[in-house]
């Protein structure tokens, strides 16, 4: 239930992300959901991609630094307050959500969101205990 994700830090400056997204297109490798978060420096540039390690490889050559992690993806309705409903049953449950990102998919009529947990095990464990539907990472590539 786990999805891994690629985090690539990058120098904030213009032209890199034209780089990384020009270096993944050239090896075939497609974003399937990216978020990015600066500070005045640096970026962190967080991708899910159909082959992470083509990705990481790829990045690699290129000179940038990568790592990858493991996000838990679910599909909530795409309704005002679906959200804030996932988020309470997350506070219940104890977990503590480090940084989330979404997009929504009108086809299916849900919002997918990206967390990163401090204890995925745990949050996969509350989530599925309170019938939330926590996606598997082949279902999400192929939305």
């Amino acid at each position: 239930m786990k999805t891994k994700q690629i985090s690539i830090f990058i120098e904030n400056r213009s032209g890199r992300l034209a780089k990384i997204t020009t270096a993944l297109g050239n090896a075939n490798v497609n974003i399937r959901a990216m978020s990015l978060a600066d500070t005045s420096d640096f970026g962190i540039l967080r991708l899910i991609v159909n082959n992470t390690e083509k990705a990481k490889q790829t990045l690699k050559d290129h000179g940038f630094t990568v790592r990858i992690s493991e996000v838990i993806a679910v599909a909530i309705p795409d309704t005002p307050g679906a959200l804030g409903n996932l988020l309470s049953i997350m506070e219940h449950g104890g977990l503590n959500v480090e940084y989330m990102y979404a997009f929504v998919e009108k086809n299916l009529d849900q919002a997918i969101i990206i967390f990163h947990f401090d204890d995925p095990d745990k949050a996969i464990e509350t989530l599925m205990g309170n019938d939330i539907n926590v996606i598997e990472e082949s279902t999400l590539l192929t939305i």
